[in-house]
């Protein structure tokens, strides 16, 4: 315990605080639209179009930095997820066709060129997140994404949730189900690159899906789906950070652990459980 309190003076620690509390609630907030669109494993896909844009921007500024891993990082997934939206609207190609072929051109072009990276620092920082070493201004880069995630779905939450559940009738109400779509891809996207100096691109795609699976086992109301997604991640990336000190493991892995343990015991609390319960076979 006085170790812990030591390092709840040191000002690296409080930082990885504030970024897990911001990149938790943003995420779990998130989480809501995932599980409601079934978009995981699309999500899966641009978690790893992720690597490609890192190496493309290593080879074009020959360091790897913060800043740059993130916006070669947010213009990969936004060129694969919003590219393959565009395809969609305008050919026959089902939208998870057209992720495919972006998804799989974009990381086997990063698997080519990542012979090209020299560079003396270590990837694996970068594939599983290091949230301990976020800085003054990652934490305004975290409040901005934060702050545009949450007033834009809160804004237009009603047009959003019209179009996930009835496309047809928010086209005939005269909403733009077309920049819905994409406005909910941007969503995904922004969460996605918060949660990537926290537990990288890796791991990102499980701060996207558990705490709203986790919320969704108690709970069928759209508003308790949402914050409560976004109360989930919160304290769950706070409580990781906070362990992951005295147990000396990094804290990407121990966010997704503490979700993950969650989330089971969310499973067997659940008043759908039943042990006992027998399955029907028609």
């Amino acid at each position: 315990m006085s170790e812990l309190l030591e390092i709840l003076d040191m000002p690296f620690f409080r930082r990885a605080l504030v970024a897990a509390a911001l990149i938790g609630f943003t995420n779990g907030f998130v989480s809501g639209f995932v599980l409601l669109r079934r978009s995981s494993l699309t999500l899966s896909a641009l978690c790893h179009t992720m690597l490609p844009g890192i190496v493309v921007v290593v080879l074009i500024t020959g360091a790897l930095t913060q800043a740059g891993a993130f916006m070669g990082a947010l213009l990969a997934a936004l060129i694969v997820g919003l590219g393959s939206v565009a395809i969609t609207r305008n050919t026959r190609l089902p939208q998870s066709t057209a992720l495919a072929i972006f998804f799989t051109t974009a990381f086997a072009l990063g698997v080519l060129l990542l012979q090209y990276v020299h560079t003396s620092q270590n990837l694996e920082d970068w594939l599983f997140g290091s949230i301990l070493s976020v800085s003054d201004d990652d934490l305004k880069v975290f409040f901005a994404i934060a702050c545009f995630t949450l007033l834009s779905a809160t804004l237009f939450m009603r047009p959003l949730l019209l179009t996930l559940f009835e496309p047809n009738v928010a086209a005939v109400q005269g909403v733009g189900v077309r920049w819905m779509n994409y406005l909910l891809y941007a969503l995904m996207i922004f969460a996605l690159m918060a949660s990537f100096q926290a537990v990288g691109p890796i791991l990102s795609i499980g701060l996207l899906v558990v705490p709203g699976a986790i919320v969704s086992l108690f709970t069928n109301h759209t508003r308790w789906l949402f914050w409560g997604g976004g109360v989930v991640g919160c304290v769950s990336a706070i409580l990781a950070v906070i362990i992951s000190i005295p147990l000396n493991i990094p804290t990407g892995p121990a966010i997704v652990l503490v979700l993950g343990s969650l989330f089971i015991l969310a499973y067997f609390c659940s008043p759908n459980y039943s042990p006992f319960k027998k399955s029907q076979i028609n």
